[in-house]
């Protein structure tokens, strides 16, 4: 067995610099197993992160995923789906079509990774001379050029890199905290009205005018921004507000898509219909990389403006398909758990608990206490149970969408009671 402050020394030599941080997570995986993790030492973790939302399915994966990807590499796996057809690509692109929210005529573009779906959309939208783009305070998008001008998590995400493309950044309806301080929670109306009125009234009175706006790009859930559950209605008023203006909408499902809030789709809970929508990370049932980008059809874009080399892979479509299919499966199972962690969770000492179906953030603090939550997050792993951050000051909790009721409330103990040590001593 290899040493693992070796590993994790040579791994900071000979690897680009990330995310990575040996002080918080000085953990080399070796295996996983359902919602398990085993280190390279042998030590044995309950899941809480889903490799960041990508192994919705378990580790390695769901057993008919893992079954689907070996017949179908067996028959053709790369498939150059941009120039050559194939019928995986075609299948998970009319699955996508139908099963995503909105009643008209969609199309599918097929990538690698959530920040490309996220580049493709920026092209779709960003044309008709409608020059600039709106994304919200805590957003995060990804990190390649166009979607990193979308993101407004944390400034380190930007650093050195700019200028960047022209977007407008406007609060989130964050019901805990907001620039109007407004309870949420107990007024949700209110802080609905304050962030229409800024973008009406503000905005587009006073930075530019609704004619150049591309489109709004939003999450339905923030994920990187803290997992933050806006109030029910404010989807219905964006929509509104962007038809009054013909505007677009495009609703970011990589983190959040495929089942986690116990939909297929996160914004199917708030009842709104975006133009664009993009995926990734669970898709690739925690197999493969793929990324889609499900639009409007009448946004197509014209021969050759658009295309890549690996996206609409048979393989990774293949696995895809597969992935909806059990997704769909499994939602009432998702509901019924993610009823333990928001009964269980709203026992803990923390001041504030937000999430549905098996996304789930908790916070300490209006003012953002890293400290509190590093020191939960470290000792939990510590006690067996893997935790993510979120934000300044929160954390996530995403565990496998299969993850059984006894599993969950194992889990949650240890958190109990890690939470309440840390707040003892700090």
């Amino acid at each position: 067995m290899m040493n693992p402050k070796k590993v994790i020394r040579e791994t900071e030599k000979y690897l680009a610099t990330t995310t990575r941080d040996p002080e918080t997570y000085p953990i080399i995986l070796d295996r996983g197993e359902g919602v398990w993790l085993y280190d390279i030492e042998g030590n044995k973790y309950l899941d809480f992160t889903s490799g960041i939302g990508v192994n919705n399915l378990g580790w390695p994966s769901h057993p008919e995923v893992i079954k689907t990807a070996i017949a179908q590499m067996a028959k053709l796996a790369h498939a150059a789906g941009n120039d050559f057809y194939n019928l995986p690509q075609l299948e998970l692109a009319r699955k996508l079509a139908i099963c995503s929210p909105g009643n008209f005529e969609k199309k599918v573009f097929f990538s690698n990774s959530g920040t490309e779906a996220v580049e493709a959309s920026i092209k779709l939208v960003k044309r008709r001379e409608r020059k600039y783009l709106i994304s919200f305070i805590g957003a995060f998008h990804g990190r390649t050029f166009g979607s990193v001008s979308l993101t407004a998590s944390k400034p380190i995400q930007k650093a050195e890199v700019g200028p960047f493309l022209p977007v407008i950044y406007v609060p989130y309806p964050n019901p805990f905290k907001n620039p109007w301080h407004i309870n949420g929670y107990e007024d949700p109306n209110s802080l609905i009205d304050r962030v229409i009125e800024y973008i009406e009234d503000y905005i587009f009175a006073h930075v530019v005018p609704p004619e150049e706006i591309g489109g709004i790009f939003f999450e339905p859930i923030q994920g990187e921004g803290g997992y933050v559950v806006p109030p029910r209605g404010f989807f219905q008023a964006l929509q509104r507000l962007a038809r009054k203006y013909g505007i677009y909408l495009i609703d970011d499902e990589v983190q959040m898509g495929m089942g986690r809030t116990g939909k297929l789709f996160a914004i199917e809970n708030f009842n709104a219909e975006p133009d664009v929508i993009t995926l990734a990370k669970a898709l690739g049932g925690g197999l493969v990389p793929i990324g889609a980008t499900i639009f409007r059809a009448e946004l197509d874009f014209k021969p050759g403006m658009h295309s890549n080399t690996f996206g609409g892979n048979a393989l990774a479509c293949a696995i895809g398909s597969k992935v909806i299919e059990i997704t769909k499966d499994l939602l009432p199972h998702v509901n019924e758990v993610g009823k333990i962690f928001r009964d269980e969770l709203s026992t803990m000492d923390v001041d504030d608990v937000r999430g549905m179906g098996l996304a789930w953030g908790i916070e300490f603090g209006r003012i953002y206490n890293r400290k509190i939550r590093d020191t939960v997050i470290q000792e939990a792993a510590r006690r067996g149970l893997l935790l993510l951050p979120a934000g300044e000051g929160a954390i996530r909790i995403i565990p496998p969408l299969i993850i059984s009721g006894e599993e969950a409330k194992k889990g949650l103990a240890i958190l109990k009671k890690v939470i309440s040590d840390a707040t003892k001593l700090t």
